[in-house]
């Protein structure tokens, strides 16, 4: 797996959304993409990162971006979690893993001193072209949307 880094070319994408569509990466070229990922939907950090991202998505639109939450959570539930909050973004199931382990944020984690694998919550920004402008990794939560959109509009 190589890091994916500043400057590198996005690996492709195309997955199952909420709402019953598709998103793929050739699918928005000539769009700014945010692509943040998430470890599991209907969790609080996950809730108001979403929550944090649907606010501000009308400045993401006019800034030409979309914005894609990313996890491996089923579609049926990704529709529950879309429809309980009202979440604006587009959420799209990686149940098949590939998105998660190409983005290289499938990864080991520890809580309570237990060892396991999970999603880091991450961000990359692309461009137009499909190459990655901006990458935050172990994302905090709290004024992240906000910082996202910043370097948005500075693209």
């Amino acid at each position: 797996m190589t890091e994916i880094t500043e400057g590198s070319k996005a690996p492709m994408f195309d997955m199952a959304t909420a709402d019953g569509g598709r998103v793929s990466l050739d699918g928005l070229k000539g769009r700014t993409v945010v692509l943040y990922f998430y470890p599991k939907a209907d969790t609080p950090g996950c809730t108001t990162e979403g929550q944090d991202f649907s606010a501000l998505i009308a400045d993401f639109d006019k800034a030409g971006a979309t914005v894609i939450g990313v996890s491996r959570d089923p579609v049926k539930k990704l529709d529950r979690f879309k429809a309980k909050y009202d979440l604006k973004v587009i959420l799209a199931s990686d149940e098949p893993e590939d998105v998660t382990e190409a983005f290289g944020v499938w990864v080991e984690k520890k809580l309570y001193g237990r060892e396991y694998m999970g999603i880091e919550r991450a961000t990359f920004l692309i461009d137009g072209a499909g190459v990655v402008r901006r990458v935050w990794r172990k994302v905090s939560v709290k004024g992240h949307a906000a910082e996202v959109l910043a370097a948005v509009q500075s693209i």
